[in-house]
C-alpha cells in the first residue's frame, strides 16, 4: 500500500487541522468564559481605567470567533479578532512574564498564548482553505 504523495501534501487539510487547533483548544477558555469566568477581565480592564463591560468582547472573541475559525467561516476576520484578543491578554495579564521561563518545564511563559496568537495570525495569511463553510470569501 502506498501513500498519494498527492495527500501528503494537502494544504487545506493542513489549514483545517490548523483552524480545529487554535480554534478548538480556544473554545474552551470561550465556554470558561461564558459560565462565570470573565470577571476578572473586567477588574483588570477597570484596573487600567477601561469600562468592566469590555470585556464581554474577550467572551465574543473566544467563543464566537472559535466556533468560526472551526467551521471556517470568515476565518480570517475570526482570527484577526483572536489575535487582537490574544495581544490584550498577553498585554494584560501576562506582561511581566514576556521574557520568564517557565521554571517547571522550561518553556516560554507565555507560551500558550502566543501560540494561539501566532496560530491565528497564521490564519490571518491563509485563509480557512477549501474545507471550510465560506471558501473563497475575502474574509476567509
Amino acid at each position: 500500500m502506498t501513500l498519494n504523495k498527492d495527500f501528503l501534501r494537502c494544504n487545506d487539510l493542513g489549514l483545517l487541522l490548523l483552524r480545529l487547533s487554535v480554534g478548538g483548544l480556544m473554545l474552551f477558555h470561550g465556554v470558561a468564559k461564558v459560565m462565570g469566568g470573565y470577571v476578572f477581565i473586567g477588574s483588570m480592564l477597570e484596573n487600567i481605567g477601561l469600562p468592566s463591560f469590555l470585556a464581554w468582547g474577550a467572551v465574543a472573541a473566544e467563543l464566537v470567533g472559535s466556533i468560526m475559525i472551526v467551521l471556517g467561516v470568515w476565518t480570517r476576520a475570526a482570527a484577526f479578532v483572536m489575535v487582537g484578543d490574544m495581544a490584550v491578554a498577553i498585554l494584560m495579564a501576562h506582561m511581566g512574564d514576556i521574557f520568564s521561563v517557565n521554571p517547571t518545564t522550561g518553556g516560554w511563559a507565555i507560551e500558550l498564548p502566543m501560540l494561539y496568537l501566532l496560530g491565528s495570525a497564521a490564519l490571518c495569511f491563509t485563509g480557512a482553505g477549501k474545507l471550510s463553510i465560506t471558501k473563497g470569501s475575502v474574509l476567509d
